[in-house]
């Protein structure tokens, strides 16, 4: 396995392939422990595309808009002749439904993400095989609410009507291992119940015995850009595809189950 990008959710595939015995490659921007790769030494990860029988790539667009995998090893890609080859999108490529669901048909572009949604757009050009996963929000131990509650760095946002889907990163994990034997094409992994973060805020709270912060409007809370934008979008993401065609289930459904393994984890 090649993963490029090794990052929160690559990192932690890369330990778990590691436990199933399987041969891991691991790009990141400086080479670093266990032989990962540098981003930028061409030579050695041409040789890694050309050995390598899956390939995933999890890294975002620049901040130009450029997706930096398929700007220097897209053609590469391509060309491999690897048995699977993925790529880690965003839901965010939806924009914003009102709240209403959505699923892997929908037109994606017109939200905030259009460079998501351009660089989801060319990694499916490059072949039908293609395994696009758009996941929403990620969280999973060391990166979660009941963090940001134990810090004070939480909020509740009196926005009643905004909804989101999530997903925790281990359930990421197992439909990527499940779509090694799954057909190639658009898989929305997300748990099954999406919610406004209040209610996850609020259940994480409950579980630390710590009052809830203040309900705050937008203006009030003092939001950093990229926060405010994020509630400026509300969708419910449907999951049933990976779930009809990779037998994918969730282990966590809910953020209920996911935030009590995160309280477990720390």
């Amino acid at each position: 396995m090649l993963i490029i990008g090794m990052g929160y959710t690559g990192a932690r595939l890369g330990h778990a392939l590691r436990e199933r015995g399987w041969r891991m490659t691991g790009v990141r921007r400086t080479a670093g422990e266990g032989g990962t790769l540098a981003f930028d030494d061409h030579v050695a990860i041409a040789e890694a595309l050309t050995s390598a029988t899956h390939i995933l790539s999890s890294v975002p667009p620049d901040r130009d808009g450029t997706d930096p995998v398929l700007h220097n090893y897209g053609a590469a890609i391509m060309e491999a002749s690897a048995l699977w080859k993925g790529y880690i999108s965003s839901t965010g490529v939806y924009g914003d439904t009102g709240g209403a669901w959505v699923d892997e048909s929908a037109p994606v572009g017109t939200g905030r993400r259009t460079a998501r949604a351009e660089a989801d757009l060319r990694w499916q050009a490059l072949g039908p095989d293609m395994r696009i996963f758009r996941l929403p929000g990620i969280y999973g131990p060391g990166r979660n609410p009941l963090d940001r509650i134990r810090e004070g760095r939480a909020h509740r946002i009196d926005l009643p009507n905004q909804i989101f889907s999530r997903i925790h990163v281990d359930d990421i994990i197992s439909a990527i291992i499940k779509s090694f034997d799954g057909p190639g094409g658009l898989y929305n992994i997300a748990d099954d119940y999406p919610c406004g973060q209040n209610a996850v805020i609020e259940h994480g709270c409950a579980l630390l015995g710590i009052a809830p912060p203040p309900l705050l409007t937008i203006e009030e809370a003092g939001l950093s850009p990229q926060a405010r934008a994020f509630y400026s979008e509300s969708r419910r993401v449907a999951n049933g595809r990976a779930k009809r065609l990779l037998g994918w289930e969730p282990l966590y459904p809910d953020y209920r189950a996911g935030l009590a393994a995160c309280r477990t984890a720390s």
